[in-house]
């Protein structure tokens, strides 16, 4: 989400990195762990504190990583929910809406956003009457 926030490409992080995109796209997908020592360069690539990467961490994954409440063989964590804030679509959108100059312009898109999520709840809310 930082990356994105500051148009900075995964090529671009790779680079200060010294790293390939595919190794940082990896990163981001959770497929390859991250070192600590990583996390810090990154941390320090991206402008933030290590902290930064913890701060929306859901109780239940810190206290699973402490190995307080890890689940059994048998046992299936629960599902992790994503936040809507943190998609990629969301950063666009922001980005985006930002780079409207005309303040007019910008406040009349977010009241038809505003519009339309309303409508669209209110008509979920008419179908479950």
């Amino acid at each position: 989400m930082r990356r994105t926030l500051l148009g900075l490409s995964q090529e671009k992080l790779g680079e200060a990195l010294g790293l390939t995109f595919q190794q940082v796209q990896k990163y981001e997908r959770g497929a390859n762990r991250i070192s600590a020592s990583r996390l810090f360069q990154i941390g320090r690539v991206l402008d933030v504190p290590i902290s930064f990467f913890y701060d929306e961490m859901p109780d239940e994954v810190l206290r699973d990583a402490q190995g307080v409440m890890r689940p059994g063989l048998g046992e299936s964590a629960d599902p992790f929910e994503h936040d809507p804030l943190a998609k990629r679509e969301t950063l666009e959108l922001v980005r985006a809406y930002y780079r409207i100059s005309d303040a007019r312009v910008r406040r009349r898109i977010f009241e038809l956003v505003k519009a339309v999520a309303r409508i669209e709840s209110e008509d979920d809310t008419s179908l479950d009457s």
